[in-house]
């Protein structure tokens, strides 16, 4: 069947086998940020409710996980901020109550954790991971372009919150951006934000895929290595490795994919319309076959453009 509000499994880098769910229409989220691969936000709010009905959710989920599938985790993620949603408390806990087996993700923003009633909601997960790419006001609102109510101190307080309360695996993620978190004053701001916020683990990232602004360049190896040092040997994430086995690919998506872009380019937008598949699980058929050396990026006036490569056109 057609799932609304539930997507993949899809692969992913950091949790293997992950079934997706969306909480929250496209782009609908708390902020608005600069390397987003899902695109500018369109509905930036602050406002929590029941953007999707809760009892279809939970409808789904039980028609899926019926059939005990093979998943690493169930990842509350999509194209938005899924902390929005006023059920994601209730979600957590029927799952745990009915399908007890499966570990829980929360991938989130972390805006919303200044909120006591939030943080309480999302107690039973079995891993978060927030993200928090700056630890002054001025580069908060130059990265992350959040919503007028959004301030980072209160965003660094309600993680160290988080901590004290939750007894779970929390990954901090930090979005390395060039010439605005990775200078000497912020690097410092956010180390000691990471010192207040006492996450198990950090994880850096730069841009590897195409953002929301397309002027956007990923940092150099030497220099995110130079930071991982920095931050106590944080992680690096990698891209895809070339031989990496994902056990929830698709290669019907892929080939769909491939079939697209042989007739032309595509932006990721095109293909997500074309294919009807949600954006983050899109981008991680794209992350595979850019891994695979099978297709490649050409940035033009008009945005950023996916085609096969040619070593790959030529091969068949």
């Amino acid at each position: 069947m057609r799932y609304r509000h539930l997507f993949g499994p899809v692969p992913s880098r950091r949790l293997g086998a992950s079934l997706g769910i969306d909480l929250v229409p496209l782009k609908t989220c708390t902020l608005n940020c600069i390397y987003c691969e899902c695109g500018a936000t369109t509905d930036l709010t602050v406002t929590r409710k029941k953007y999707v009905p809760l009892e279809e959710v939970l409808e789904e989920l039980d028609q899926y996980l019926d059939n005990n599938p093979y998943l690493d985790y169930i990842t509350f993620s999509g194209s938005g901020e899924p902390t929005l949603h006023t059920g994601i408390g209730k979600i957590i806990n029927h799952l745990k109550k009915n399908h007890p087996h499966y570990k829980i993700c929360l991938l989130t923003n972390g805006t919303l954790f200044k909120e006591k009633a939030v943080r309480k909601q999302v107690l039973n997960a079995d891993l978060i991971i927030p993200s928090l790419d700056a630890a002054t006001e001025n580069c908060f609102q130059e990265i992350n372009r959040p919503h007028s109510n959004l301030k980072c101190a209160e965003i660094i307080e309600g993680l160290a919150n988080l901590r004290n309360e939750y007894s779970g695996e929390i990954r901090l993620e930090i979005f390395i951006a060039p010439g605005f978190n990775d200078t000497e004053e912020e690097l410092a701001a956010l180390k000691e934000a990471v010192e207040i916020i006492q996450p198990d683990s950090i994880q850096l990232g730069t841009l590897d895929r195409p953002g929301t602004e397309d002027w956007l360049e990923p940092a150099d190896s030497s220099k995110m290595q130079e930071i991982s040092s920095y931050l106590n040997q944080a992680e690096l994430i990698g891209k895809f490795k070339p031989g990496q086995k994902m056990p929830s690919y698709d290669e019907s998506r892929g080939q769909q994919i491939l079939q697209l872009l042989s007739r032309r380019p595509c932006t990721v937008k095109d293909l997500r319309e074309s294919l009807n598949l949600r954006p983050a699980e899109i981008q991680k058929y794209i992350n595979h076959l850019l891994a695979r050396d099978k297709i490649e990026m050409d940035k033009q006036k008009r945005g950023i453009f996916l085609k096969i490569k040619k070593n790959h056109e030529e091969s068949h």
